[in-house]
């Protein structure tokens, strides 16, 4: 069953609205890329920044007073007109919200154990530890709303953001809800970055998926949040829909993919399965494509596994760097946007941004030249794939909305 992606927020390095992000991805604008100095040691990294100034919360959300939740409130005031039309049609307890994230507020809890470690064990009097907990978003979005349906957060890692809108659509489904609040956000923080570059997972240059000469992952922030309902609006009939979803947990290692793909190509039958399409249908996919040896090895895998190399396919982070929580969702909306006709009115694809380096040794896949575009008559459908540590892997199909 088809649910609709009524209306979509969003946020990234490619601009803070849906018209911005749209001209910089299908033109394929690499510059919000820029380094960051001292938030590692001796190291300067590529990553992706909201550039746009953020909102600031109330008095009374002080509590939530953080970027990642003023990232989400960016998104969620883009889509303000559906999300009243919501309230009305279905009543606020019928309303719910799932929010992916893997940083919550740690940024600022860093900062203050920081301060805390300057000044004799004593946080600082804004200190408050309920902004680093994971389920903060989802609990500042039904505070900020006033939305009294079922409210709570994912943290899969890469994965979040999907999973939230996996979970949307089976909620949904369940007749537990009438609409869902769901995406995903992640902002930057000195301990995410720190983190990967223990790992030796972070390339100092502009990350380049697939390529022979990749060296890892760019970090970015953002947030995407969609409105998920069973039934169509009337304020916009082309808004795409979200047909098939799936998922698997091959709990292979955790840090590292299982090395053929097996449970990403899992992921990817289920979502197909789910929407009753063979594999034929796929007209795109938006590749997790994060530019580390193991991932685009095995996700070569897995994709020509399911596929060969018949479907155009891109990563789109070398855009916006790797969003980790946010990266499901904003690569779903990646997707939206390229099935919208107001966004999109070239049925342009998201070009894959790398040296031309072929690895020999990856499976072939078809990656998207600039101005490759939609090529056969609708309907569309548009896949896009996250997988995350621990073996988590997802998949999502969207179509357009007369599909």
């Amino acid at each position: 069953m088809s649910m609709y992606l009524q209306a979509l927020g969003l946020n990234c390095a490619l601009g803070h609205d849906k018209a911005r992000v749209a001209k910089g991805l299908f033109t394929g604008d690499c510059s919000g890329m820029q380094p960051v100095l001292d938030w590692v040691p001796e190291q300067s990294l590529i990553c992706g920044q909201v550039q746009a100034v953020l909102p600031e919360l109330d008095e009374h959300l002080q509590v939530h007073a953080t970027r990642n939740n003023q990232l989400l409130m960016a998104a969620a005031l883009q889509i303000t007109d559906a999300i009243d039309i919501a309230i009305e049609c279905y009543g606020r307890q019928r309303i719910a919200v799932i929010i992916g994230t893997s940083t919550s507020g740690i940024h600022e809890a860093g900062l203050h154990i920081a301060e805390r470690a300057r000044n004799n064990n004593v946080f600082p009097a804004a200190y408050n530890y309920h902004q680093q907990e994971l389920a903060d978003p989802a609990v500042f979005l039904s505070k900020w709303l006033q939305l009294t349906g079922p409210s709570y957060s994912i943290s899969t890692a890469c994965t979040s953001g999907a999973r939230a809108l996996i979970s949307a659509k089976r909620m949904l489904q369940a007749g537990l809800c009438d609409a869902v609040l769901c995406g995903g956000v992640d902002s930057l923080c000195r301990l995410t970055l720190n983190g990967f570059s223990s790992l030796e997972a972070i390339s100092a240059e502009l990350c380049n998926p697939f390529s022979a000469n990749r060296q890892g992952i760019n970090i970015g922030e953002g947030a995407a949040l969609f409105l998920m309902t069973r039934e169509a609006f009337s304020m916009d009939s082309t808004a795409p829909v979200l047909a098939g979803v799936g998922a698997s947990s091959d709990a292979y290692h955790i840090s590292a993919p299982q090395p053929q793909g097996l449970g990403a190509s899992q992921a990817m039958l289920a979502a197909l399965a789910d929407a009753q399409l063979p594999a034929s249908a796929i007209n795109y996919i938006n590749l997790h494509g994060t530019a580390t040896q193991h991932n685009d090895a095995m996700e070569s895998q897995a994709v020509f596994r399911v596929f060969t190399d018949s479907v155009p396919c891109s990563s789109t982070k070398p855009m916006t760097g790797h969003t980790l929580g946010a990266a499901g969702a904003l690569e779903a909306a990646f997707c939206w946007l390229s099935l919208h006709p107001r966004y999109n009115p070239k049925s342009l694809l998201p070009a894959h941004l790398w040296d031309g380096c072929v690895d020999e040794s990856l499976s072939p896949i078809q990656l998207c030249d600039r101005q490759q575009g939609l090529t056969t008559a609708a309907p569309h459908w548009l896949m896009s794939n996250s997988f995350a540590f621990g073996g988590n892997n997802t998949s999502l199909i969207l179509g357009e909305a007369s599909c």
